[in-house]
């Protein structure tokens, strides 16, 4: 279960990776990297059918990153996203947010069993300050009718 904890623990890392950004400027994973490097994180870009994402070197796997990173965004399919979690265990990451529409129960099980905390099913640009005017809309409509986590 999410809580308003592991969320703000995850968006207190500075240095994230992405899985999931395009090279299509108007995919959601193209967004949220974009709109977070913004803000001043530093994120890390997974694709492995690019070399960049706009002027970012992009790396094809998370164990090719350069660095260690704080977090993991996954933005692919929950079919994919099952096997990022291992590769993502597998590199030792710890934390690891699944956008809206990339979870599934058997990823977040395996984060659960395997010591990752997870943030599953919400919106990571809803949370990320400041936010936008929409995506405080979105999580204003989503404490009203009692979704938001606490």
């Amino acid at each position: 279960m999410t809580s308003k904890s592991l969320i703000e623990t995850f968006l207190s890392q500075s240095t994230l990776a992405i899985v999931g950004v395009s090279r299509n400027d108007k995919k959601f994973g193209n967004v949220i990297f974009r709109e977070l490097s913004a803000k001043g994180y530093k994120i890390l870009p997974v694709n492995p059918k690019a070399d960049r994402i706009g002027e970012e070197l992009c790396y094809p796997s998370l164990k090719a990153l350069p660095e260690p990173v704080d977090g993991l965004i996954i933005v692919v399919p929950p079919a994919q996203t099952e096997q990022v979690v291992q590769d993502a265990a597998a590199a030792g990451i710890k934390r690891v947010w699944m956008q809206q529409g990339s979870q599934s129960k058997i990823s977040v099980e395996f984060c659960e069993e395997n010591g990752i905390s997870v943030v599953a099913g919400e919106c990571i640009l809803m949370f990320a300050e400041p936010t936008a005017f929409f995506h405080r809309l979105h999580r204003s409509i989503w404490k009203l009718i009692g979704k938001l986590p606490k």
